[in-house]
């Protein structure tokens, strides 16, 4: 029973003594007062009362900025909020910087974002601000990273949530872009009504075209065979006039019994002959 009672105080010293860190988080082990060690993910033994533990997250956070009113470039209240996402990083110094370096790192990032916000979006008009927003987020994220180098933390990035302007700006922002959009609408049925007209008018152009085309080509049919008429009336028809003239003075003539002196060879004997059947001489003789 003695040893018991020996044994019982010791167990319960070791026992206070066993530390457990996780793979999300670093240790900094003090021993009265002062910085001794890293305590690394596993198992820890201190000195009960002489050693502290202090255990530090080293996963990605995220922490809010939380709404704040504004005052933009051009005098209009805006509320405006933002999220801001960092880690601490996992070597010792980091670690020490964290706990030694800045009193309490998620509240001074918090101040110092709605700080630099205050700083950036009041050189801006709340128009450019809602516009420029990845400009914000860039000129956040370079203010955080430099003013947290020393504090062992790394700013993965940062994201501008919301800039609302006042209730009767934001009607009035409304109502401006109903109006453009109403514009653009009237604007798109326009050039869809000016582009179906311009077809209909193509098509009406490609229709009169192809009617006049089609006539050009008929006038110049009948053309052509006028010309081949005239052709050959000129051709056929005027030698035998002449002799149809002669024939008729022919007649005429012999229907008085007058007597008519013909020249042989001429036409009129060989068409005279032609009619009565006879073949000149000299023909026959080309023909045998």
């Amino acid at each position: 029973m003695n040893y018991l009672y020996l044994i019982l105080p010791v167990v319960i010293f070791l026992l206070l003594g066993i530390r457990i860190v996780r793979p999300t988080h670093r240790g900094l082990i003090e021993r009265l007062g002062k910085y001794k060690k890293l305590a690394n993910p596993g198992f820890h033994w201190i000195i009960p009362v002489i050693d502290r533990l202090f255990l530090v997250n080293v996963t990605e956070q995220m922490v809010d900025a939380e709404p704040q009113e504004i005052i933009t470039n051009d005098n209009l209240n805006a509320s405006v909020d933002a999220q801001v996402y960092f880690r601490v990083k996992s070597d010792e110094e980091s670690v020490k910087g964290s706990i030694y370096n800045v009193n309490n790192y998620n509240w001074q990032i918090v101040n110092l974002a709605r700080t630099t916000l205050r700083n950036i979006i009041g050189t801006l008009t709340l128009k450019s601000a809602n516009s420029e927003r990845g400009k914000i987020n860039s000129g956040l994220y370079k203010t955080l990273h430099e003013e947290t180098k020393n504090w062992g933390i790394e700013i993965v990035r940062t994201e501008l949530k919301e800039i609302d302007p006042p209730r009767d700006v934001q009607d009035t922002m409304n109502k401006v872009v109903k109006a453009e959009n109403e514009k653009i609408a009237a604007i798109d049925s326009a050039t869809a009504a000016e582009t179906v007209a311009d077809g209909v008018k193509r098509a009406k152009i490609k229709e009169a075209e192809g009617y006049k085309q089609s006539k050009i080509l008929h006038a110049e049919g009948e053309a052509e065979a006028i010309k081949l008429v005239n052709e050959a009336a000129d051709k056929y028809f005027i030698g035998n006039a002449q002799l149809l003239r002669k024939l008729e003075a022919l007649e005429a003539s012999l229907g008085n019994n007058a007597k008519i002196v013909i020249p042989t060879g001429s036409d009129l004997v060989n068409i005279i002959g032609e009619m009565a059947g006879i073949v000149p001489l000299e023909r026959k003789q080309k023909e045998k």
